[in-house]
Order: structure tokens, then sequence, then C-alpha cells
């Protein structure tokens, strides 16, 4: 009899979406592993960029970190964009709707070449303005408008990358999504010396040709997304012929996407504001902190992979009203974040100094940035929490929670905070601006999950109502 229930339980597994059956640890280590890893690989191709500019010299390496917020600008829209379209697709697909999905799916495809266009366009036109109004410094603006305008007039390939990346994430095929992310991280980083430099007889670009490596790389990912959703997304089986845009679907889309973007953006405001502050100190004050936001990525880039995978468990299991599933993805999601966030501070209070020689730093450099690092990097424990609480307000359709999280952060305590340090206490006070603000977003991360929790999680266990749905509010 046991060995009869023992292969039904088997059957199962093998005929229902795993998201639905399989056990919680092994589960979240399935769908988010492939994630870590490849993200950081994409750490590791943005910290190489960063690495071989600098061989170039500092003003390189500035140019280069101040082209971040217009970057992640774009990363933000293509984020969160996807963040919505995983939310509905999982949700679809948990509710055994697979009409909608595809139909998510193929809307999330044109979404992307949209928002392609638009950064096309404000690539061509603004490129320079764009870094006139960081500084005066005409080397700096040279060589950071050349970067700038081929990573935007070529960011179809980061879109297309990043939309076909969380289809494979929405499935739960997340092994996929890696290989293409690594592929094209790989290509950036094998491209980078040889176009920088001028080797293997290719002609020396610099930064220009940095650039054209990362562009490379993304488009090479994007093709290889499309190959590999066409082959192995069987639930996805998109049928372009009589395709028209859903405006339905696209708010659903955007209702929980916007926020994210909205989010997103902000650290692209954030980090703009916080240029301007140290670049009035120097242009390696500037340097350093693009220095730590390169660093930074092989720490959180994890946590986004762990939450990455997390969150279309919990779309799923929210679909197929499993409470106790998603009690046990968050509570999981929460001690490995912390637990990756520890170890990442250690590396920064013990080698700061080695981290910094990888940028071939000055002594002007290392004696801002060991510094810098050392504060900094006290945020990283709390930061865990908040990262996972956010996506978890995320793939429940409350975006607008995380979007209050990240102003609250970033705007309302760390820029303000920073620019009365920087008043009263130099550049070394600015660095507590970090730890200060990211204590205020775990408060109010706290409340927000504990919301949620009592009005959308544990209401799932109420009385069935009488058309066969439980009482909870759906996002």
């Amino acid at each position: 009899m046991q060995s009869e229930e023992m292969q039904s339980a088997q059957q199962a597994e093998r005929t229902v979406n795993p998201m639905a059956v399989r056990p919680m640890g092994s589960l979240l280590l399935r769908m988010s592993v492939p994630m870590m890893l490849s993200m950081l690989v994409q750490a590791l191709y943005n910290v190489v960029d960063s690495v071989f500019v600098a061989q170039l010299s500092e003003n390189a390496l500035t140019a280069v970190s101040l082209a971040f917020p217009a970057q992640n600008l774009m990363i933000a829209v293509g984020v969160g964009t996807g963040v919505g379209v995983n939310a509905l697709l999982s949700k679809s697909l948990g509710e055994g709707n697979h009409k909608r999905a595809t139909g998510t799916a193929m809307n999330a495809v044109f979404l992307a070449a949209c928002s392609y266009a638009v950064f096309a366009l404000l690539g061509a036109l603004f490129s320079r303005a764009f870094f006139q109004t960081q500084t005066d410094i005409v080397e700096i603006v040279d060589m950071g408008e050349d970067y700038l305008r081929v990573c935007m007039i070529g960011s179809f390939g980061l879109f297309g990358q990043m939309t076909y990346e969380k289809l494979f994430q929405s499935t739960g095929r997340t092994f996929y999504g890696m290989l293409i992310q690594a592929i094209g991280a790989l290509t950036n980083i094998v491209l980078d010396p040889i176009l920088i430099f001028g080797l293997c007889g290719a002609p020396a670009m610099g930064v220009t040709g940095a650039a054209v490596a990362t562009v490379a790389g993304q488009c090479l990912a994007a093709l290889l997304g499309v190959i590999f959703n066409e082959r192995k997304n069987v639930e996805l089986k998109m049928h372009w012929r009589d395709f028209r845009p859903d405006p339905f679907l696209i708010g659903r889309i955007y209702a929980v996407g916007v926020p994210s973007i909205i989010m997103s953006s902000i650290g692209s405001v954030m980090t703009f504001g916080m240029n301007r502050i140290l670049i009035a100190f120097s242009s390696t004050a500037a340097a350093v902190f693009g220095v730590y936001f390169k660093l930074q990525s092989f720490v959180f880039m994890p946590v986004f992979g762990l939450t990455n995978g997390m969150v279309p468990i919990v779309a799923f299991n929210f679909g197929a009203r499993n409470p106790d599933r998603i009690d046990q993805a968050i509570r999981l999601s929460i001690r490995y974040a912390v637990i990756i966030m520890c170890v990442g501070l250690a590396m920064f209070e013990i080698w700061p100094d080695r981290l910094l020689a990888l940028f071939n730093a000055s002594e002007n450099m290392y004696g801002i940035g060991v510094f810098a690092l050392r504060i900094i990097c006290i945020h990283f424990v709390f930061a865990g929490f908040s990262v996972v609480a956010s996506a978890v307000f995320q793939a429940l359709g409350h975006g607008v929670l995380s979007l209050i999280v990240s102003v609250a952060r970033q705007l309302v305590v760390l820029l303000p905070i920073a620019f009365v340090l920087a008043r009263i206490g130099g550049l070394n006070a600015v660095w507590w601006a970090f730890p200060i603000a990211e204590i205020a977003s775990v408060v109010l991360c706290a409340c927000f999950l504990r919301r949620v929790y009592r009005a959308e999680i544990h209401s799932l266990n109420g009385t069935p109502a009488p058309d066969g749905e439980t009482t909870a509010t759906q996002p």
C-alpha cells in the first residue's frame, strides 16, 4: 500500500508543475541556483568591463561610472516589465489558463521592441547632454558620450535578453535563462580586451570597444533566447501571424511592472544625485562610487537571482491558493539572502584594498575607497531582508509597496542625508548615508510584509465562496 502511495506521489510530481508539489527547499534551489549563477556571471562581466577600462585611465573609469544611471534606467524598464510579465504569466499557469499565459508572453516581446525604440532615440539625441550635466571635464564627456551612445542604440539585445529570460523563469525553466545570460556575459568578457586594446588584429577602440563588446554579448543572448524559447518552452507557443497588442494584458503587466520600473529608476536618480555630490569633492570620489557599484553586484546579484527564483513560486502558489508553500518560500528566501549578504560583508571588511586593486587604483583612490567600502557594506545584512520582501510584494501584485520602500530609502532618506553629511562632515561622512537608509528600509518592509501576510496569504485559508473561490483578495 505504501509503495502504491509513493508511486502515486512520484507520478503526480512528474505530471503536475513542480512549483506545486516539489519539496520547497529543493524547489527554491532548483529555481534559484541557475539564476544566481547567471547573475554572478553578469556581475563578473560588469566588473571585468570596468577593470579593463580602468587600465586606460582614471578618467575612462569615471566616464563609464557616470554612464551607469542611464544604463540602469534601461535595465529598470526591462526588468520592471519582466516582473509584471513574470507575475501574470506564472499566475496564469497556476490557474491553468495557458491561453492567457501565451498572450502575456507575446505582448512581453512586443513591449521589449517598443522599449528599445524609445531608448535608441534617446541615446542618439541626448548622450552628450547627459554627461555635460555631471561634469565639465571634456575628456570624460567625450569618452562617456561614445560609450553610452553605442550601449543605447544597440540596446535591442539587452531588452530581448531580459524578456526571454523572464519567460523561462515564469515557466520554471531557469536553466535556459541562466544559459543565455552566461553565454552573453562570456562573449562580452572575451571581446572586451580585444576591442578595448586592439588585440588579434582588431582596432583599439578604447571605451567604445567596451560598449561594442557589451552590445555584442547582449545580442547573442537575445538570439539564443528566441531559439531556446521556440524549442524548449512548451507551454508558450507563439504564433505571430495574427498577433495584435492586447491592451488588457499590457495593462495587467504594467499594473505590477510600472511600480517596479519606477522603483528601479529611482536607483538611477539616486546614483545621478550621488555622483553630483561626490564629484564636487573630486572625480576620484565619483570613480570610487562607480567601483563600489560594480563590486556590490557580486553580493546583490546572487540575492536577486534567489528572488527571481522565488517570485514564480510565490505567484504560482498564490494562483493555486496554497498559503503554506508561499510561507515556506518566503522564509527560506530570507534565510538564504541574509547568509549571502553576511559573506559579502566579510569580503568588503577584510579585503577592501585588494578589491580596489582590481581597478588599477591610485593612491588617492585607495585613500578614499578603503574607508568608503568598509562603511557602505554595513548595510548589506539589512538589505537581504529588504530585497526578499520587495520581491514578495511584486509577486503578489503589490508593486506599489516596493515602490514606497524604494522611494523612502533612496530619495527621502539616502540622498538628503548624504547631502547634509557632505556639508557638515566632508567626504568620509557621506558613506554613512547607506546604512542609515537601509535601516529605514527594513522597518518599512517589515510593516508592509506583516500587512501582506494578513491580507493576502493567511486569508487563502478562508472559507470557500459559493463559486469555489476563497475569500482572499486577488491582486
